[in-house]
């Protein structure tokens, strides 16, 4: 207990998640739906991955990239979902100190290291329209690697500070986080102490993180969608661009929900629609993806028509 009769939450302690609601029968609904959800972003971006890997036609820098993606949104769904489906289906609101400190880390470092991803599939979008010529030494494997160790790298040092910073804080007000997994906002909402420099160097972080990456994004796309409107061929100008649509799709979506998020004082967080907000980019998201991906793509479809066929003419012993 502190000073002032407060209870503080230490290392064995469990913290309380609230979840999305109290009703039961719309607990219910929502435990089916959340479980759809995972079901088919698991599977979706499962399959993008292992089709990469044996199709040829995917040995590709963009696909590189792709794969990383779907990597993420996988994880996003494997740190996040389980435990809100048990929310739902058996009331367990509880979580370790130690199991939500590891929850903010993976979802705040997965959540930066895609903003880092889709930049580099912009670059490389960028480099393949405007710069076709030197595609192949600009895009090199070995430059690919390099960019995505950095993406990796950066996220997770970035997000371990965030996390060891948070969770030395005293936590004395309450133990319920009034959010369906462990976030920033909402836990340094429970704190006792100022939380205000805190505050200014989460939003500084966000800020150069989010706001970099979509400028950076946004510029590629300027550029991108100039060099395309100089192509004279209607046709071909309209190919170029279905390549790059639905990687730009994305990229809003993503944006606008992050930045939503993320780069507002903590007194003007709201626990109904930030929660509301945070299911758009922690479980809806990695579900489309993988579906504007491949939908959209002629080689995704074309590897999957192959391995389908290659599975079902496969002779039988």
């Amino acid at each position: 207990m502190d000073k002032n009769g407060d209870q503080n939450v230490t290392l064995g302690t469990d913290f309380l998640l609230m979840g999305l609601t109290e009703i039961f029968w719309l607990q219910i609904v929502l435990f089916v739906v959340f479980l759809a959800i995972s079901l088919v972003t698991v599977m979706g971006n499962l399959l993008l991955i292992i089709l990469r890997r044996i199709d040829p036609r995917l040995h590709t820098p963009m696909y590189f990239f792709l794969s990383h993606l779907s990597f993420i949104d996988i994880s996003v769904t494997l740190t996040i979902v389980p435990k809100l489906l048990a929310i739902f289906l058996l009331e367990d609101k509880s979580i370790s100190f130690l199991g939500c400190a590891l929850q903010m880390y993976f979802s705040v470092t997965l959540g930066s290291a895609e903003c880092f991803i889709l930049v580099a599939m912009s670059y490389d979008r960028h480099t393949a329209i405007c710069q076709p010529l030197r595609y192949q030494v600009l895009m090199s494997k070995r430059v690919c690697v390099f960019l995505a160790a950095t993406c990796w790298i950066s996220s997770l040092v970035n997000c371990l500070a965030h996390t060891v910073f948070t969770f030395r804080r005293p936590f004395c007000k309450s133990r319920e986080i009034r959010h369906f997994f462990c976030e920033i906002q909402p836990l340094l909402r429970l704190s006792c102490d100022d939380t205000r420099i805190h505050e200014m160097w989460v939003f500084a972080s966000t800020a150069t993180i989010v706001l970099c990456s979509f400028l950076l994004t946004l510029f590629s796309y300027v550029h991108i969608i100039s060099t395309i409107l100089k192509i004279q061929s209607s046709k071909a100008r309209s190919k170029v661009f279905s390549t790059c649509s639905s990687h730009l799709l994305v990229v809003v979506i993503f944006y606008t929900t992050i930045m939503s998020t993320y780069m507002q004082p903590i007194s003007r967080y709201t626990s109904q629609r930030d929660r509301v907000i945070a299911v758009l980019y922690t479980t809806v998201i990695p579900m489309t993806n993988p579906l504007i991906y491949s939908l959209r793509n002629k080689d995704v479809k074309g590897a999957l028509r192959k391995a389908i066929g290659t599975t079902c003419c496969r002779p039988t012993i």
